[in-house]
């Protein structure tokens, strides 16, 4: 089978394969879908081969057996999947947490959270991928902080000698996937706009984001216009306020029937040395991984505006470098 006997692209590729894994249980189609010595990361560790992707994906169902994974967008690059494709995809799943798992005893909660991923895919398989589930949403609506969630899965992954260890540039693997995106005019106005947040320079957000935006933040949080974008830009920056922030990957799309749009996945990497997000100074090591999403309008000076935002990293992974590596 070759990938466009089945799939007229790789939307349809991501959206379908997604659905056949998680709700129409077809575990083992991940031989097929996905390379053996896959690569992936998420903020929480590191996995490596396709047979652990196996086994985190049965624990997941068992967790939480009635799990659907609702796809909003794909935002890829690369139109060959001979030579390798990239898709940013953003998912809105439910679950119910009825087993017992990494998420403790079960509890009965109903829960609704995002995911984002970025996939390298090839031949028909998926052989790179960086991935990101709200984990404070998570955890918020089965009543912990991710602080205490994160201290809390310190201590039963054995302390902090043994716990497992976030990802990080120390931790990380490397993939096959070297590309960066593409060059596309939606993805450059994207990455610039977070790299003037990200160099202090707030005047960017008035500028470029709709009065109406619709902005989604870690944690399940909903908000809208400028305030709620400055609050959140500004409280992440001002708990890593030395980190380095580098835009890894950018994508922009304009699709028929859809608004422009960007995908951008970045980092942080650096000291928890300032008041923000994150309570008081750690002096802790920390990596963030981010993915934005984006949605554009016509309203703005300079004719375009951001309309729709979508960001997501693990604020337990974030806890849990600052458990792990704090001096105070």
């Amino acid at each position: 089978m070759t990938f466009n006997d089945r799939w007229k692209d790789l939307p349809d590729y991501i959206l379908s394969i997604t659905k056949e894994i998680w709700e129409d249980r077809g575990i083992a189609t991940l031989h097929q879908y996905y390379a053996p010595d896959i690569v992936v990361r998420s903020p929480a560790s590191v996995v490596v081969g396709n047979q652990n992707v196996i086994g985190a994906t049965m624990a997941t169902l068992a967790e939480f057996p009635d799990r659907t994974l609702l796809g909003e967008d794909v935002i890829w690059s690369g139109d060959d999947p001979r030579t390798g494709m990239l898709s940013s995809h953003r998912l809105l799943s439910t679950a119910t947490h009825l087993g017992d798992g990494i998420y403790g005893r079960a509890t009965g909660k109903t829960l609704i959270y995002r995911i984002m991923a970025d996939c390298h895919v090839r031949g028909i398989a998926i052989d790179d991928e960086w991935l990101i589930r709200d984990q404070g949403a998570i955890v918020r609506q089965l009543g912990w902080e991710p602080s205490a969630y994160a201290a809390d899965l310190i201590e039963r992954e054995g302390g902090k000698d043994a716990a497992i260890r976030p990802l990080t540039p120390d931790t990380d693997r490397p993939g096959p996937y070297k590309g960066r995106g593409n060059d596309n005019l939606w993805g450059a106005r994207l990455a610039e706009t977070l790299t003037r947040i990200m160099s202090a320079d707030m005047r960017a957000i008035p500028v470029v984001y709709d009065r109406a935006a619709q902005l989604e933040y870690p944690g399940g949080v909903t908000g809208h216009s400028h305030g709620d974008a400055d609050r959140f830009w500004m409280s992440l920056r001002a708990a890593f306020p030395d980190a380095e922030f580098i835009i890894e990957h950018v994508i922009g799309r304009d699709d028929p029937m859809m608004p422009p749009r960007a995908a951008v996945r970045w980092s942080l990497w650096g000291k928890h040395s300032g008041w923000g997000a994150f309570g008081t100074p750690t002096g802790a090591q920390v990596y963030v991984m981010g993915i934005t999403h984006v949605e554009f309008g016509p309203f703005g000076p300079d004719g375009w505006s951001i309309r729709r935002e979508w960001t997501v990293f693990d604020e337990t992974a974030v806890w849990k470098q600052i458990h792990l590596g704090g001096t105070s």
